[in-house]
């Protein structure tokens, strides 16, 4: 007779809510130094690996760079299959929690959702980000109170498995465009907030959101951790906490600067067949070092 090992299930390992409790205690201690949580973000094992090393004490996912990594575009398109096998494979490269981005929850419903959360679990993430605009924003928002059950059901799920699950809401209000004019588009997403805070959100992530009187308010007016986006041009981390926020991500920022440098590599390689791009890349031996631990 034949005998299989049931595959492992990491729910229930210790290691998991104490990772979580570890990720939490990450964004009080932000919100209590004005030091924000800094999180860059990651799409494939590699990536997270580096940035690891790089001295994160967590990991973000991206769903856009997670998404081109795995030749399907951004916006709900990679599905939950795929986005949950990439999920434990960066959750296994790195030692540091993981939080990932399942842009709105790959489902069209609360228990769709609830089922997403339930395989991140599974996965060996202790985070996630859940929007409330559908296909990376191209939709309108979903109606606050639909989103919040959405949000619930997550909560609940993570609640059954006995992971303290750091639940970040994401409000497209800004990337959107939300509202006629600033005053009101922040009236909504501040309405959001509340209401997404009920139904059991951690944190609250607004992209978009940049200009220091908006992150200001934001902070001021929503009832958890705020998480701002930033990038180029942006306000640095210090004066982003100085600001109020207690979490400061990069999106898919990292993943395009890391294709634009494989575009202008290829194009060098192709047209002058020289090499100058290829200068100041990692070494070798590091690089198959860091991955050949453990």
């Amino acid at each position: 007779m034949t005998h299989t090992t049931p595959p492992h299930d990491p729910t229930t390992a210790p290691a998991l809510p104490d990772k979580a409790r570890a990720f939490r205690a990450l964004h009080d201690g932000a919100r209590q130094h004005g030091a924000p949580l800094v999180l860059p973000n990651a799409w494939d094992a590699a990536s997270a690996r580096v940035i690891e090393d790089a001295g994160a004490p967590a990991v973000a996912t991206t769903s856009a760079g997670a998404a081109w990594g795995l030749g399907a575009p951004d916006g709900d398109r990679l599905g939950r299959g795929r986005a949950l096998e990439l999920i434990a494979r960066i959750a296994a490269a790195v030692t540091v929690p993981v939080t990932a981005d399942i842009e709105s929850g790959y489902g069209g419903g609360p228990e769709e959702v609830a089922e997403t959360v339930r395989g991140v679990l599974a996965a060996g993430a202790v985070g996630v980000n859940i929007e409330d605009a559908a296909h990376g924003g191209a939709t309108p928002l979903r109606p606050a109170a639909e989103q919040a059950a959405r949000l619930a059901a997550a909560r609940r799920a993570a609640d059954a498995a006995g992971v303290p699950l750091f639940l970040n809401a994401r409000i497209d209000t800004y990337l959107t465009a939300a509202g006629p004019d600033e005053a009101a588009r922040l009236k909504e997403t501040l309405e959001r907030a509340a209401v997404y805070v009920e139904a059991g959100a951690d944190g609250i992530f607004v992209p978009g959101a940049v200009h220091p009187d908006t992150v200001r308010a934001l902070a001021e007016g929503v009832p958890a951790p705020l998480n701002v986006m930033a990038g180029p041009g942006a306000l640095s981390v210090a004066e982003l906490g100085a600001l109020g926020a207690a979490r400061v991500s990069v999106g898919s920022g990292i993943a395009q600067a890391a294709h634009a440098l494989v575009r202008r590599a290829a194009r060098e390689i192709l047209t002058a067949g020289t090499y100058e791009t290829l200068a100041g890349g990692l070494d070798y031996g590091e690089l198959n070092s860091l991955f050949g631990r453990g």
